[in-house]
């Protein structure tokens, strides 16, 4: 599956160099239409042109159907996946997992794939509606304008894409809730997982049914909501270059519509190179974290998250056992998420380190910050990308795609060896700390 999303992005650069995907006369260049297709195929946003000026009907088009097969593919790859893994555990560890993973798979695959599909043409068929009509009769647009632009945003928004068909993003709609908010609902639902919406449909009623996996995405979501939340109200309150000009309602939309963007999203709704420090440090810690497993977000996810939570927890207890809702959480698991989260440490620090060898003006804190949203497919920029030299806007396509699917294949590969040996070597104890 990581080849069949190279092969995605291959063609995608292809398509994007035509004429016709310009609005311009002549091809774009190679390194910037590898850009935006990488992007688009692993549902980020990042851009290094004006996506509205730049490219045509015709390559918005493409941007579209190249989200939407991303995000589609991306559900497929983690479950096929997630299958995979079952079939090579032994009888002990296939039936814990049907049951952890029973909301999704249901044992038909064909029927996941199905239920997939249709979750995402009802949800973003639902916000093209809303948006519609608010861009029709609120703003003036023509049906067909209204109708285009507002189906593009919905596939960007649920996808966690993040392409914008305005300069600024969402900045001019900054205070309205009937622009906003259908998005922001509709990058929640993308990025909470799969697992998680079939699961909840079914036994919302009843959180004391829900699976450990279940219960780590949604608890952990409104945990990083809610700080993100108040940390963005907080450092961004009085900035004018943010907050400051705005009502107090709107000053709570802003503050909500950028934090759900944050992990995810791609959109924005403030000026992100105005941002005050402290909320760029923030920013950055939330982009890593992401979203649900099996979701259109990107990140280390909020599982793995909350497990490493729980991890340090049970140490500094002294506890012999990981324990979540009375379910002991396998070392193998332990391992796996220590794993998945020290290697996005790496390719951050080492993305960062390679972005700002080759930029002579950039701060630090602005590379880190451009890499971590590549990394994290999450699309925000404080606006530096555009002008890096085509050797940095290549580390920065594969952060992209090893964001996107390298944690998945390193998971499953790491899953898929391991073994248990007849024998235990002798112990020992460095010294840790």
């Amino acid at each position: 599956m990581p080849l069949a999303f190279l092969a995605l992005i291959i063609a995608g650069t292809g398509l994007m160099m035509l004429p016709a995907a310009r609005a311009e006369p002549g091809s774009a260049p190679f390194v910037t239409a590898l850009f935006t297709a990488a992007s688009a195929v692993c549902v980020t946003g990042l851009s290094v042109v004006d996506t509205p000026t730049y490219w045509s009907t015709f390559g918005h088009v493409l941007l579209t159907v190249l989200s939407q097969i991303g995000g589609f593919g991306i559900m497929t790859l983690a479950t096929l996946l997630s299958l995979l893994v079952s079939r090579r555990l032994g009888l002990r560890g296939r039936l814990l997992a049907q049951a952890e993973s029973a909301g999704l798979t249901g044992g038909n695959m064909v029927g996941v794939l199905v239920r997939v599909a249709a979750v995402m043409a009802v949800a973003e068929g639902l916000i093209a509606v809303v948006v519609t009509v608010r861009l029709w009769a609120g703003y003036g647009y023509s049906f067909g304008r209204a109708l285009w632009e507002a189906v593009f945003h919905a596939v960007q928004a649920f996808n966690n894409a993040g392409f914008a068909l305005y300069p600024d993003s969402l900045i001019r709609f900054v205070t309205d809730p009937w622009i906003c908010l259908p998005l922001a609902f509709g990058v929640l639902a993308g990025s909470i997982g799969f697992p998680v919406l079939f699961e909840l449909a079914r036994e919302w009623r009843t959180p004391g049914c829900w699976s450990t996996h279940t219960f780590l995405t949604v608890a952990g979501s409104l945990v990083l909501s809610a700080v993100g939340f108040l940390v963005f109200l907080a450092f961004e309150w009085r900035n004018p270059g943010t907050l400051g000009p705005l009502s107090t309602p709107g000053k709570m939309l802003a503050a909500f519509t950028q934090d759900v963007m944050t992990r995810s999203g791609g959109f924005n709704s403030v000026d992100l190179s105005r941002m005050n420090s402290e909320t760029i440090a923030v920013t950055n810690g939330l982009m890593f974290i992401g979203g649900g497993s099996a979701s259109t977000a990107g990140g280390i996810k909020l599982t793995t998250f909350m497990l490493l939570g729980y991890v340090i927890w049970a140490e500094m207890r002294g506890e012999p056992d990981v324990v979540i809702r009375k379910r002991r959480i396998a070392e193998e698991t332990q391992r796996q998420a220590v794993t998945v989260a020290l290697m996005g440490v790496a390719l951050v620090a080492t993305g960062t380190v390679a972005l700002d060898a080759l930029t002579d003006d950039i701060p630090f804190d602005r590379a880190l910050f451009e890499v971590t949203s590549a990394f994290a497919t999450v699309g925000l920029s404080t606006g530096v990308t555009p002008g890096l030299p085509p050797s940095a806007q290549i580390v920065l396509v594969v952060l992209m795609y090893v964001g996107r699917v390298g944690t998945i294949a390193v998971g499953t590969a790491i899953a898929l060896n391991t073994r248990r040996r007849h024998y235990r070597y002798p112990e020992e104890r460095p010294l840790v700390g």
